[in-house]
């Protein structure tokens, strides 16, 4: 086996795993993602979509409600990250989102982060009878209330949602890290206000380093940066998805995230791409991010 080259040896391999077909069978989903942890990745992430107005496929994911599945997944695997890319906050109640994130996180012994984002999809939204022109500062008030129903004690006023009394257990053990998903303006700003950890979407290395930047300026403190990326084997050969990894580390990325594509294969492709990163020994992805 390879040794890691210097420019990718501290970037995280991440997984994003195939949930686009109703017709794929959940074990599937669930054998690759402890393929995944067995091949040394060190987050599987899963999207999110409730009602889309077209067929789940390539455009909408998430045919498997990810925090229900994730929790499956918890019990299957023991080291590896569990995490939502993304789940579309401002559609859910945040109530109910904390409470299931809480119980999660105990389930997952501590290995799960909440990634967000505020959708984009103004026809789902419209499905699910939520407002899409509020969804940004909707989704700014939820991350206040989830950090406030996971550390904080007390009243909670907020102008879409408030509470005077209540008890809310689980407590999480240790900080529930956040993960802020996407490039807009906005979310780099929300990100540098709230997250744990940023992710990009599929830039370009230069575009991605520039995005880096303004956030660590805008957060004026350390965070996690990363990206997600496609390989499905077919626009692509493996060589120049294995480049455009380097080239994204190189950039600044903590972390990659990959989708390898459809089902059917996506084991394959997985395994192809880390044999020719040369990274398939345990622990060879760099150390796991400390809880914030």
């Amino acid at each position: 086996m390879s040794e890691p080259t210097p420019s990718t040896s501290g970037t995280r391999l991440q997984v994003v795993l195939p949930d686009e077909s109703p017709g794929m069978p959940v074990s599937t989903l669930v054998d690759l993602g402890v393929r995944a942890e067995e091949l040394g990745a060190r987050t599987l992430w899963l999207p999110d979509h409730l009602l889309p107005p077209h067929p789940y496929g390539r455009t909408f994911g998430g045919v498997y409600e990810p925090l229900v599945t994730l929790g499956y997944l918890a019990a299957r695997t023991r080291r590896v990250r569990l995490g939502t890319s993304v789940l579309v906050l401002p559609m859910r109640d945040p109530f109910t989102v904390a409470k299931q994130v809480a119980t999660l996180d105990r389930l997952s012994g501590g290995r799960f982060t909440l990634g967000v984002g505020v959708g984009w999809s103004r026809e789902e939204f419209a499905a699910v009878g939520s407002d899409f022109s509020t969804r940004g500062v909707r989704t700014d008030e939820a991350l206040a209330l989830l950090r406030h129903l996971f550390e904080g004690e007390g009243a909670f006023e907020g102008r879409f949602h408030s509470y005077g009394r209540g008890v809310f257990e689980p407590r999480p053990n240790t900080r529930i890290r956040v993960m802020v998903g996407g490039v807009s303006d906005a979310a780099l700003r929300r990100a540098a206000a709230w997250a744990d950890e940023w992710q990009g979407l599929d830039p370009d290395p230069e575009a991605f380093g520039a995005a880096r930047e303004r956030l660590l300026a805008a957060a004026g403190r350390p965070m996690e940066t990363g990206v997600r990326m496609a390989w499905s084997g077919e626009e692509e050969g493996l060589e120049e998805a294995v480049a455009r990894f380097r080239a994204l580390s190189e950039a600044g990325a903590d972390a990659v995230a990959v989708w390898f594509g459809d089902a059917e294969g996506f084991g394959e492709r997985m395994e192809r791409f880390v044999e020719a990163l040369g990274r398939r020994a345990e622990g060879a992805w760099g150390p796991a991010p400390a809880p914030a």
